[in-house]
């Protein structure tokens, strides 16, 4: 059991960015569900509705548990909600759509290989984007004083 806690913590930013990623996607197709279904809202409308309380959903869960983010006071999490939502938008421009586009409109490769590729590519660029942009550590006065080193 030591061992598998050794492990987790080792891993642990890469090991929940998997879990919440999955609980994301659950997240997108149940809102899409409800909306599309239950309540009847055109689909293309229901599946913008779940990208974006799914993405709200990622936001939260990445900030909190994945990269644990410091960050504090009304402009700075604008600000660093602002750019999460504008790399899920580029990586989904980029890879989702664009090279997606590419593989099954000039490679001829077969759709579902194509998603398979592009969704991993998304993953990968999103953890990019998350940890050194978005969620990057970095190293200013307050968190000089949290641990109490003088400036």
């Amino acid at each position: 059991m030591e061992k598998i806690k050794e492990l987790y913590l080792k891993y642990k930013e890469i090991i929940n960015y998997i879990i919440f990623g999955g609980l994301t996607t659950i997240v997108n197709f149940v809102v899409y569900f409800i909306s599309a279904k239950l309540l009847v809202i055109d689909e293309v409308i229901s599946n913008i509705i779940a990208w974006f309380i799914s993405v709200l959903f990622a936001y939260i869960t990445n900030k909190i548990f994945v990269f644990e983010s410091k960050k504090s006071g009304f402009k700075d999490i604008i600000i660093e909600m602002t750019s999460f939502f504008l790399a899920r938008v580029l990586s989904g421009i980029c890879c989702d759509i664009g090279t997606f586009a590419l593989m099954i409109k000039v490679f001829n490769i077969n759709d579902a290989i194509a998603k398979i590729v592009t969704q991993i590519m998304v993953i990968i660029m999103n953890y990019l984007l998350s940890k050194l942009v978005i969620f990057r550590k970095t190293k200013d006065k307050e968190e000089y004083k949290e641990s109490g080193k003088n400036s």
